[in-house]
């Protein structure tokens, strides 16, 4: 539509020049202008309207592409493997969000139209041009020949400096995102220098880059206006001489000048086009590569192969895994079974692969080998949805989002009843919290729920798991922060929850492993022994020592800490 309307606005701009020429031609002959002025008159309330109705239409339709764009990155990045995630920079997503869809936003719209719509005015007028005199048109079309020559050697330049200052955003907004994201540890480590001058780094590439671009673009700016008065002087000094033999009148050189001054603008957006396209261009070379970054099956379906009546069962299969080919391989070969209902522990020295087990059972990631079973069914046949509705889980660092308590808590139930909400706040211990708070579960807890004590998040990370009601929960290192009654608590509540569905917890703390129905024990990636705390210390000599000292050691400095 804005190309039809900006047609019809060129169209009346194409008409002008051959209005004017008429109006000489009336002035010389003493004929009434009266009609003459009036259609030319019209011609250019024509064309102003046109133009503003295509300005309209075109800013309209590119917030429209910049939306679409915006809600295709975001669909696409919340359904991104782990796998991705784990290679590429927040920082660099963001800024492919908000900054190269701007970009985007105007080689989809305005570049379009405008290379389109001048590519054919300057056809239009150029034949108008050699009708008047193709001698004239012929000088007009040299000069104009050597403009487009500078151009097509200066625009892939434009293309290729922009594309290297976007890629140099990218890594600002990833270095902001790291200062942001350990405020705190960077001011205690006295860092902020070292972070600012990445920052610098980074930012000085894309202002290199950047003016790079800009002086291209100046280039052809000043080829075009180089071009203009080349073309003016030459059609003056050859059409003068051709008025004076009277082989043409002064009406035909008037509106061959006419058409020469209103060719720049056609020419001038044609040029500027080309430039946006070269930008525009290299933005959507880098919104492609977002389109490529592996992504997470589809996840339609509601159900799942399992019963929901009951608590899950969970297997492993000579399961194999490494995160990336450059890292030794985290699982070799584990295999073990978890029952429905109770509590299942995993222990052993860091690096074993214990929470990495959690990571699969997710479905975060898929093993390299060997199966992941729940309910006897390989998770790759479960809807995504479906298995993760069926999983409480929560992570060591306990996550808490912006925005409220509430947000937090039903950030996987959205319409869970008042009653079950205060349950698990009664269970985590954190209704005297709620209850002293003057907004109560409506208080804001803050950038990464900084306005919450570590224990709080984890807290609050437990009772949102809770609220999901899961089939199997999966708790890893979730006493880490907790004082010594709030820690009785939630080991009651876990105890309660294991007897309505199947726990898996990773813990380092005996008080929580001897609760445990099954303890499983894990060293370099494999399955070392599996059984009960007193069959274990009698039975594995990796699982006595860490009894012993590591067990120990974490409960004496948890109750030192808590003393």
């Amino acid at each position: 539509m804005a190309a039809l309307v900006t047609l019809a606005g060129s169209a009346a701009a194409l008409a002008q020049p051959l209005a004017a020429g008429r109006m000489v031609d009336a002035l010389g002959s003493g004929q009434d202008m009266t009609a003459v002025l009036m259609g030319l008159a019209a011609l250019v309330l024509v064309g102003a309207g046109a133009n503003a109705l295509s300005a309209y239409v075109l800013g309209k339709t590119a917030e429209s592409v910049v939306f679409s764009a915006r809600m295709d990155l975001a669909a696409r990045f919340a359904r991104l493997r782990l796998s991705a995630m784990d290679r590429t920079r927040p920082g660099d997503l963001l800024a492919r969000m908000m900054s190269d869809t701007v970009l985007l936003r105007e080689v989809a719209t305005r570049s379009l139209v405008d290379g389109f719509v001048g590519v054919l005015s300057v056809v239009a007028m150029l034949v108008a041009m050699f009708l008047l005199d193709p001698l004239l048109f012929t000088g007009t079309a040299a000069v104009f020949a050597a403009n487009l020559v500078v151009l097509g050697l200066l625009a892939p330049k434009i293309g290729r400096a922009t594309r290297q200052a976007q890629e140099a955003v990218g890594v600002v907004g990833s270095a902001t995102e790291k200062l942001l994201g350990a405020f705190r540890t960077i001011k205690a480590f006295g860092a902020e220098a070292g972070q600012i001058a990445v920052i610098r780094e980074a930012a000085e590439r894309a202002r290199r880059h950047g003016v790079s671009a800009v002086r291209w673009n100046a280039l052809i700016g000043s080829a075009m206006g180089f071009a203009v008065p080349a073309a003016v002087l030459a059609v003056l000094g050859l059409g003068g001489a051709r008025v004076a033999t009277g082989s043409i009148e002064l009406s035909t050189l008037i509106a061959f000048l006419l058409y020469l001054f209103y060719l720049v603008g056609p020419v001038e957006q044609v040029m500027h086009a080309v430039s946006q396209l070269q930008a525009g261009a290299a933005a959507a070379d880098r919104l492609r590569e977002v389109s490529v970054l592996e992504v997470e099956p589809g996840r339609a379906g509601e159900d799942g192969p399992g019963t929901w009546d009951r608590p899950a069962s969970l297997r492993f299969d000579d399961v194999r895994f490494r995160y990336d080919d450059e890292r030794e391989p985290v699982h070799r070969g584990v295999s073990f079974t978890v029952p429905p209902g109770g509590m299942t522990a995993f222990v052993g020295p860091s690096g074993a692969g214990k929470s990495t087990v959690f990571a699969l059972a997710e479905r975060f990631y898929d093993p390299d080998s060997g199966r992941v079973l729940l309910d006897g069914t390989d998770l790759r046949d479960w809807p995504l949805d479906a298995l993760r509705g069926a999983m409480g889980y929560v992570e060591q660092d306990a996550p808490v989002l912006d925005g409220t308590l509430r947000d937090n808590l039903l950030l996987g139930t959205p319409h869970a009843a008042a009653s079950e909400i205060r349950d698990v706040l009664v269970a985590t211990r954190l209704d005297g919290l709620v209850d002293g708070l003057p907004s109560g579960l409506d208080t804001v807890v803050g950038h990464r729920g900084n306005r919450l004590s570590g224990g709080e998040r984890q807290r609050v990370a437990i009772a949102r798991a809770l609220l999901r009601k899961p089939r199997l929960l999966l708790l890893d290192e979730v006493t880490s922060q907790l004082d010594a009654v709030n820690e009785l608590a939630l080991r009651e509540a876990v105890a309660t929850a294991a007897r309505m569905t199947t726990v898996l917890v990773v813990a380092h703390r005996l008080s929580t492993v001897m609760r445990a129905d099954q303890i499983v024990v894990m060293d370099a990636g494999r399955v070392r022994a599996v059984g009960t705390h007193a069959e274990l210390v009698a039975g594995d000599e990796l699982y006595a020592e860490l009894a012993a000292t590591q067990f120990l050691t974490a409960e004496s400095q948890g109750d030192h800490a808590r003393g």
